[in-house]
């Protein structure tokens, strides 16, 4: 057995008190986590890394013998990352241990200056191996939601409405990108199969500028919906819009343009057969 496995095993409560007295007085997050859910932790790590420390191998911790401190430290700093705790008070719940097992290494090899030295920088290795295996963890976490909310605003801010029967609108706001099509086509379709609509008003008003790609991308979205049977009408073209399409040479084939969301909406009622008439008297 390691001497850092030794020592834990003998001196664990008392390594489990300094460790926590030291987390309270750095990253302490009593907003995000109970005493009672930090000391479980603790226990909980002081136990496998113990228990990995027993094979006298604290070099490689990507081995089999640390697999499960590997793993609980996964599911530390996955959950940290959701809870909203930084990267570097994350980092912490590994590197606040040093202080109290440099403390025990200290009292274990007071007479052997080359053993302390040699003891204490292969711990110092191990948890700063750690530490940075909890930030990798905590980063790719943190990225993996971000990209999940980013697709999670896309749905929501490119709503497929139903204006009226067999008229959809799509009102799109800000810059139309690839990702963002996507997103518009595959909503805009799934719509039109299941509302059995025949036309879809596409409104740009909210599009800040149209440029060769975003003249593109809705092009190919109008496509998509002609495939699956409806016509398309894009409206909010604005005077600047229009000259800048002129100036690109962007050619909207067949596809209807309209100035504005009613307009686009009188001509989807005429193509589907249907009018709004204005009861006299009211």
């Amino acid at each position: 057995m390691s001497l850092i496995a030794t020592i834990l095993k003998q001196h664990e409560a008392e390594i489990l008190n300094e460790w926590l007295r030291d987390m309270g007085e750095s990253t302490r997050r009593t907003d995000l986590i109970s005493d009672a859910a930090l000391k479980e932790q603790a226990k909980r790590f002081l136990r496998l890394f113990q228990e990995a420390a027993q094979g006298n191998n604290l070099a490689d911790v990507n081995g089999p013998h640390w697999s499960a401190v590997r793993d609980m430290l996964t599911d530390i700093s996955g959950s940290r990352a959701q809870q909203g705790f930084s990267p570097g008070e994350t980092a912490m719940f590994v590197f606040s241990l040093k202080k109290p097992l440099f403390a025990q290494l200290r009292r274990n090899l007071a007479k052997d200056t080359d053993g302390l030295a040699d003891e204490t920088w292969a711990v110092t290795q191990l948890l700063d191996k750690l530490g940075l295996y909890t930030t990798e963890v905590y980063q790719r976490t943190r990225n993996e939601i971000i990209v999940r909310q980013q697709q999670e605003m896309l749905e929501l801010s490119t709503p497929v409405i139903k204006l009226w029967e067999g008229i959809l609108a799509v009102p799109l706001i800000g810059t139309l990108d690839s990702a963002r099509t996507q997103v518009v086509m595959e909503a805009l379709l799934q719509q039109i199969v299941s509302t059995g609509s025949g036309v879809a008003i596409i409104d740009i008003t909210g599009v800040p500028t149209v440029d060769t790609l975003t003249a593109q991308h809705l092009l190919k979205t109008v496509t998509a919906a002609r495939l699956m049977g409806a016509d398309c009408i894009i409206s909010g073209i604005r005077p600047q819009i229009a000259q800048t399409i002129v100036h690109l040479g962007v050619a909207l084939g067949e596809v209807v343009t309209k100035a504005s969301l009613a307009d686009a909406f009188a001509q989807a009622l005429k193509r589907t057969g249907q009018t709004v008439v204005k009861l006299g008297g009211q």
